[in-house]
């Protein structure tokens, strides 16, 4: 454990070694990880020769990223020691949270339980009626989530609905006019890995048919990251769910 190197080449496992306390182990990340190290390229473009010069004990990898499979189908070509998780649930968080932690021989099972317990206040509550809303992945083609996705988890546990819960899988691609049928009342924009400030609401308001519903530009590394950033990113839509019911 102390001389452990650890590589991770997404976002939201960089975020889980935070979370777990052991980011100082990390000798490498992707472009888009927050975390300062030795950059290796955009998460789907892996530079694997400078990775691989790094000498990492264990590869963190994630299928939760489309696209991911290439890296790692190189990284078991090379016989780099890697795990891959593929979270779409608030439960799968916290079991990629005991997989990550297991395998860099830290207490998986009492991060994963603190995990659900920072949960619980929000899942005991108890609603009467939920307001109808609309996730924006990806403005062209539309993405949005479905059912087996944490913000649709997320969604519900602040008083929501989200309209797309209907279709089973993790993300949905669709178009306007169908989000329209669904008549959404709020719309909540978090386009994956685009800065908050440079989200154009502009580009919703000029599709045809948009009736004026109210749009909330959410930050991305909150809500777009199946890592225990989510944490913050439920607690600001909480403050945004009790403002639209006041």
């Amino acid at each position: 454990m102390q001389n452990l190197r650890i590589v991770s080449i997404c976002p939201s496992n960089t975020e889980v070694c935070e979370y777990l306390g052991i980011d100082d182990k990390i000798v490498g990340v992707d472009d888009f990880s927050d975390l300062e190290r030795v950059r290796l390229g955009p998460d789907l473009a892996i530079d694997i020769e400078k990775l691989e010069s790094l000498k990492p004990d264990v590869v963190l990898a994630s299928l939760s990223v489309p696209g991911m499979e290439n890296n790692v189908a190189e990284l078991e070509r090379r016989k780099i020691p890697h795990i891959v998780t593929n979270p779409h649930s608030l439960d799968d968080i916290g079991a990629s949270i005991r997989q990550i932690a297991d395998s860099c021989g830290v207490d998986g099972a009492s991060a994963s339980e603190r995990w659900h317990q920072s949960l619980e206040s929000y899942r005991i509550r108890k609603w009467n009626q939920r307001v109808h809303v609309y996730w924006e992945w990806w403005p062209k083609p539309l993405f949005t989530p479905g059912r087996t996705n944490w913000l649709t988890e997320m969604s519900a546990l602040c008083g929501a609905e989200n309209v797309f819960a209907d279709h089973e899988e993790a993300s949905v691609q669709t178009d306007w006019e169908t989000v329209l049928s669904k008549k959404p009342d709020v719309l909540f924009l978090a386009w994956v890995g685009v800065m908050t400030e440079k989200v154009n609401i502009g580009v919703v308001k000029k599709r045809p048919g948009y009736n004026g519903l109210p749009i909330h530009v959410m930050e991305e590394k909150y809500f777009c990251r199946p890592s225990p950033q989510l944490l913050a990113g439920l607690e600001k839509l909480d403050q945004v769910m009790k403002k639209i019911r006041s």
